[in-house]
């Protein structure tokens, strides 16, 4: 019988990482190349694999659980070697460090229990989501240690003589289907994946560190600054900078977006523009969920966290560290406050109003249909649910 993995959500980081978690178990979120869940499971091999979530998600992401079982934490990023320590865990054993479990091998309820017959710890302290900012601050670093993982012993597409590389040209694997013409890119701080069919157009300009995953398109001219990801489908142009896109999702136009995570199927109008600097320089203050209040994060930089299926019109304003939740419209003149909760329609002129579940369907189905995508009964629990839940946050 193949070994049971569940990777579960941490109740506490999952609250401290919405909205992004609204609509996916943590180990979903992309930092780096892949998603926390694809690095486990590259790492941990072949099993049974399921995950230990909020309620309202088990209906798209259910839980097989049985007397053995290994967990992992989605909130961690596992390296090969703790991915071994988990893989060597004994039966009651649990593999931490500080107040964070990694792992453990037991039942689900001496998990709930927190009933541990010993505790170990990792060789190496590994990378760990704590905040939303965490998923920028660490892309790079993860972006790297993935492209090791993805090509090692493998062998690049060639890169079309019609492009431009400043720095080390093995720094950049292309894989098949991909294609690459006319543009500049530089390696000298990092490396560039470009994943199968994905377009890089003519005189798009990438400095590394920049990972682009299945069917991503750099459209012409845009100038793109790592440490920057683009998860599948998404398509970007004008400036962006050290931005993780999960995927879906299109910054098509001109505009700025930086110190920023994307989440699914959002779209940013031409001409948005999202501040990651205050004028005074001082430090940014986050919109926390479990806090419901504006906290500090110690950092200058911080631009854009956008939730699930929202959206900017054309020529947007927005203000440095804004949160906007799942299903947000914003358009029209001015800047809207620094947060939006979610499925609210409006301006800073004209004011903000719910979003009736039906006409948030009817263009979610619109928008996922242009990917040969079906909105599922599924999804709509999830949705619904989550309306439901951000009353609470309006």
């Amino acid at each position: 019988m193949k070994r049971n993995i569940i990777i579960f959500d941490d109740t506490q980081v999952r609250r401290h990482l919405l909205p992004l978690t609204y609509t996916r178990p943590t180990a979903l979120l992309r930092v780096g190349i892949t998603t926390i869940d694809e690095k486990w499971r590259s790492m941990l091999g072949e099993a049974t694999y399921s995950y230990l979530t909020v309620p309202y998600l088990k209906g798209k992401f259910p839980l097989t659980a049985r007397r053995d079982n290994l967990l992992v934490a989605g909130h961690v990023i596992p390296t090969p070697e703790l991915a071994q320590q988990a893989l060597a865990l004994q039966h009651g054993e649990a593999l931490m460090v500080g107040e964070d479990l990694i792992a453990f091998n037991g039942s689900a309820h001496d998990f709930d229990d927190r009933h541990f017959s010993r505790v170990v710890f990792p060789a190496t302290p590994p990378r760990i989501l704590h905040s939303l900012p965490d998923i920028f601050e660490l892309n790079g670093e993860i972006m790297q240690q993935d492209f090791d993982r993805l090509t090692a012993g493998r062998q690049s597409q060639p890169l079309s003589s019609t492009n431009v590389v400043v720095g080390d040209a093995s720094r950049i694997f292309v894989e098949e289907g991909a294609s690459v013409e006319g543009a500049f890119l530089n390696t000298k701080e990092g490396c560039i994946y470009l994943g199968r069919d994905v377009e890089v157009m003519e005189g798009a300009c990438i400095r590394a560190p920049f990972a682009a995953c299945h069917d991503a398109k750099v459209r012409m001219g845009a100038k793109v600054y790592g440490a920057t990801t683009l998860g599948p489908h998404c398509k970007i142009g004008g400036e962006v900078e050290n931005t993780v896109f999960i995927g879906y999702s299109n910054k098509a136009h001109d505009g700025f977006l930086g110190d920023a995570v994307i989440g699914e199927w959002c779209n940013l109008g031409g001409g948005t523009t999202a501040s990651n600097l205050k004028n005074d320089y001082s430090e940014i203050k986050l919109w926390n969920y479990p806090a419901q209040r504006f906290l500090r994060t110690g950092l200058q930089f911080c631009g854009l966290i956008m939730g699930d299926h929202s959206k900017t019109g054309v020529n947007c304003m927005i203000n440095t560290a804004t949160v906007l939740g799942v299903g947000v419209n914003v358009h029209g003149a001015g800047f809207p406050r620094n947060f939006v909760a979610s499925f609210q329609e409006g301006s800073a002129t004209a004011g903000f109003k719910n979003v009736p579940l039906p006409s948030f369907f009817a263009i979610a189905e619109r928008v996922m249909a242009r990917r040969g995508i079906q909105l599922t009964d599924a999804d709509r629990d999830i949705f619904t649910a989550i309306y439901n839940i951000s009353d609470r946050y309006k």
